[in-house]
C-alpha cells in the first residue's frame, strides 16, 4: 500500500487526506495546530512518525510556512520519497525549495492546484513540474487524481498557475467592480445578469462563485495576486489589470472578509 503523508490539515489538507484514504492510500496526517482526528484522519503526533516509511509527502501548509516546514521534514524522509509542494507561491520560491530538497537528496515536485479543492477534493486537477513529475503523476493518478506534467524544473508549474490567476482573479475583480458600480447606479441585479449571460450557460453560477469566493478567501487570494504581480513584472509585461484586482482583494481583506 502506498504511504502518503499530508502536512497541513486545514480545509484542503483534510479533503486530500480523506479522499486519498478512500482511494486506497495509507494516509498519515500531521499538523501541530489542528486536530483532525474527528474527521476520520489518521493523525500523528510528531513529524518524524508521520513521514517514517512514507512514499509521498504532500505539503499543504500555506506559502508562508512552506519553507520552514520543508526544512523540518526533508532531513527525515526515507530514500526515494517524493516531496510535493502544493502551496501557492512564486516560481523563485519553488526553485528555492527544490534547491533545499536537493541538498538532502530528495526529489521535490512543484504542484499547482488548478481549481478550488472543495469542489472535487483529491480529484482536483493538478499541474506538476520537476524531475520526479512523472513518478508523482503515477502515484496520484493511481488514486484518481488528474495530473498534467509539464517540462521544466520546480517553478514552471507555479508560473503557469500565476498566469491563469491573472485571468481568473482578474475576472473576479472586474465582476466586483461592476457590482459596486451597478449598486451605486441602482442597477446591480440587471448588470450582474447581463454579465452572467455573456459567460454562457454556467454564467450565473460562475458569477456567484467569483463574488462569494473573493469575499470568503480575500486574504489568501490577495497574496496569490501579489505573487502574480511579481511574476508579471519579472516578465516585463504590463500588469495594469492585475494591479486593480489586487486593490479589490486587498480592500476586501482589510474589511475582514477572509474566513480562512
Amino acid at each position: 500500500m502506498t504511504a502518503v503523508t499530508v502536512l497541513g490539515l486545514g480545509e484542503a489538507g483534510r479533503l486530500y487526506a480523506l479522499g486519498l484514504a478512500e482511494a486506497g492510500a495509507d494516509v498519515r496526517g500531521y499538523d501541530p495546530y489542528t486536530d483532525a482526528r474527528d474527521a476520520g484522519i489518521h493523525q500523528f503526533g510528531s513529524l518524524a512518525d508521520s513521514v517514517d516509511g512514507t512514499d509521498l509527502v504532500i505539503s499543504l501548509v500555506g506559502a508562508a510556512a512552506a519553507r520552514s516546514v520543508a526544512e523540518q521534514a526533508l532531513p527525515l524522509l526515507p530514500a526515494n520519497a517524493v516531496f510535493a509542494d502544493f502551496n501557492t507561491a512564486g516560481p523563485e520560491d519553488k526553485a528555492g525549495l527544490a534547491e533545499l530538497a536537493a541538498g538532502h537528496g530528495v526529489d521535490l515536485v512543484d504542484v499547482a492546484v488548478m481549481a478550488p479543492v472543495p469542489r472535487a477534493g483529491s480529484r482536483t486537477p493538478l499541474l506538476v513540474s520537476g524531475t520526479a513529475a512523472d513518478r508523482f503523476a503515477a502515484l496520484m493518478e493511481g488514486f484518481g487524481s488528474p495530473v498534467e506534467t509539464i517540462p521544466g524544473a520546480p517553478g514552471a508549474a507555479a508560473g503557469r498557475k500565476l498566469l491563469r490567476s491573472v485571468f481568473m482573479k482578474g475576472l473576479a475583480g472586474l465582476v466586483l467592480e461592476c457590482r459596486a458600480a451597478g449598486r451605486a447606479a441602482g442597477a446591480e441585479e440587471w448588470l450582474l445578469a447581463e454579465i452572467a449571460g455573456e459567460l454562457g450557460p454556467d454564467g450565473p453560477d460562475l458569477v456567484t462563485r467569483l463574488l462569494q469566493g473573493s469575499q470568503t478567501h480575500a486574504v489568501r487570494r490577495a497574496h496569490e495576486v501579489e505573487d502574480s504581480l511579481a511574476y508579471l513584472r519579472g516578465l516585463g509585461t504590463p500588469a495594469w489589470m492585475t494591479e486593480g484586482t489586487f486593490s479589490w482583494l486587498s480592500a476586501l481583506a482589510a474589511d475582514g472578509a477572509d474566513a480562512d
